[in-house]
């Protein structure tokens, strides 16, 4: 199998946050790798990473930065492959990393999800990949109707609840 997606981060201890974008990739059979990659630490790796992204696969990047969190954008600066960027709360609760991946100079954008929202990120690149595959639009399109059903079950569920001044 050849990865059509990356899901790179600062270091391990991002990975109980972006286990979640594994997750979901694996649910929608989309081949996948992940690495850990320091843009401060490891810059030559993220650069040798990134200028060879496409030519390996790589359709989507998911990656994670929390701290500094540059990872995102030092990515995006080397490819013009599409790159969603997952800030982790690792300080000051993530709103840092939030703000510094969703900055990004003009001509160099990271698509940009909420704190610790790897699911999310992975959805997002399924959504890009399934433009051009329609057994993966079907998928996603299942994954949304199932979406759909657990709010239904729910409100059924809600309607069994009694208060004394619940009216419905």
């Amino acid at each position: 199998m050849t990865p059509q997606v990356s899901i790179i981060m600062g270091s391990v201890s991002d990975l109980p946050v972006m286990n979640k974008a594994a997750q979901f990739l694996d649910e929608m059979e989309i081949p996948f790798e992940m690495n850990a990659l320091s843009a401060h630490r490891t810059p030559e790796e993220v650069e040798r990473f990134a200028k060879g992204a496409e030519g390996r696969g790589i359709r989507v990047i998911i990656a994670a930065a929390g701290m500094a969190a540059h990872l995102c954008g030092v990515i995006a600066s080397m490819t013009t492959l599409p790159v969603v960027g997952v800030p982790i709360a690792a300080s000051l609760d993530g709103i840092d990393a939030l703000l510094a991946i969703v900055q990004m100079p003009p001509g160099i954008p990271v698509a940009t999800v909420g704190i610790n929202g790897a699911q999310n990120a992975a959805i997002l690149a399924a959504q890009m990949l399934a433009l051009s595959d329609e057994a993966l639009a079907r998928r996603l399109a299942n994954y949304k109707e199932g979406l759909k059903k657990k709010i239904v079950k729910a409100n059924e569920e809600l309607a069994s609840v009694q208060f004394k001044f619940k009216t419905n």
